[in-house]
């Protein structure tokens, strides 16, 4: 780490920024299996609130990859990197009064707790949202094949065949995508957002 930098602080403070702008900014994890809907919830959610005219980015574990996390692999100190990566940057968006949107598996605790401490640090959101569907579930529907691949042996470290995955035990907001549908996912999290003052509510 380097010791010869110094922070340098803006002049305009958070409330400012919000004030100017019209808007919180926060950032809203979505973490949950492969194929669980993390990426089809998160771009509906990132649609729904661009229409309600809000400043919002869709940050996701699979395009990440090919830019700003194209370095690393799967293993697991990748896998720690890439989630510590994607938490400063959803701060910086988030700081912007920007809602950030991030889909990733991100099966750590430790990670996702990593990204949670520098919101609260920073006294910005952080809203965790567990998309939750059963292994079996997962493995059926299996868009992209990457199951059948794990279970073969053809991906090493692959999370919940080969690899662990630490579901939250005090999410935000918890879904159940095997019982929900993505317009209900979008309501959920909305609704969510409204309750806390972050968005205008529905009927606003």
């Amino acid at each position: 780490m380097a010791t010869n930098i110094t922070f340098h602080p803006g002049a305009v403070t958070q409330d400012e920024r919000d004030g100017l702008l019209g808007q919180k900014g926060a950032t809203i994890w979505l973490t949950g299996l492969s194929a669980s809907g993390k990426s089809t919830i998160a771009t509906a959610l990132e649609q729904h609130l661009l229409h309600k005219k809000l400043h919002a980015y869709r940050l996701d574990g699979d395009n990440i990859r090919f830019g700003l996390n194209k370095d690393l692999g799967f293993d697991q100190a990748s896998r720690v990197e890439n989630i510590r990566r994607i938490g400063e940057v959803s701060l910086l968006f988030a700081a912007s009064s920007t809602l950030s949107v991030t889909a990733f598996i991100s099966p750590y605790l430790s990670d996702r707790q990593l990204a949670r401490d520098l919101h609260i640090k920073a006294g910005l959101p952080f809203i965790e949202v567990f998309v939750d569907a059963p292994l079996d579930v997962v493995e059926q529907r299996d868009p992209k094949g990457l199951y059948k691949k794990a279970r073969a042996g053809e991906i090493k470290d692959f999370t919940g065949v080969s690899a662990p995955y630490e579901a939250p035990t005090n999410p935000e907001i918890h879904i159940r995508t095997d019982q929900t549908d993505v317009a209900g996912a979008v309501e959920i999290i909305a609704k969510y957002l409204a309750d806390k003052g972050l968005i205008a509510s529905a009927s606003a």
